[in-house]
């Protein structure tokens, strides 16, 4: 199966996609991670987390929520269906998915970062 990372149980070829990915974030995933990382709700998020095979755009792993941000491109081609069977691994290795489009980034995200919040379990503080 490959060497793993020692802390992440991960291939470290994911743990090194994470990385690179980390470097090459989308403008939504950008501003969201701004947010994100003041720990909204009192929840911790991490970014461009690598899960075993994959790496999911945020994680919340005290929720067990995977946040993952979609441009235009996941309403193309095969994508949906790709889309489709990894929320269902995620949910086979315990994890929720929460979906947002890049648009609704972009446009709200006050109530983005509600969502995440309330999908966490937790209310909104200031």
């Amino acid at each position: 199966m490959g060497e793993r990372h020692q802390t992440l149980n991960a291939p470290r070829k994911t743990v090194r996609r994470a990385r690179k990915l980390r470097r090459e974030m989308s403008l939504p995933e950008v501003l969201l991670w701004r947010v994100l990382k003041t720990r909204p709700g009192g929840f911790k998020f991490r970014r461009q987390h690598p899960n075993d095979l994959i790496v999911c755009d945020f994680a919340c792993m005290s929720a067990r929520l995977i946040i993952e941000i979609d441009g235009e491109s996941h309403d193309m081609g095969d994508q949906p269906e790709r889309d489709e069977k990894r929320d269902a691994w995620l949910v086979r290795n315990g994890y929720r998915t929460l979906r947002i489009s890049a648009r609704e980034v972009l446009k709200n995200m006050d109530g983005v970062v509600e969502s995440i919040v309330a999908k966490c379990g937790g209310t909104v503080e200031d």
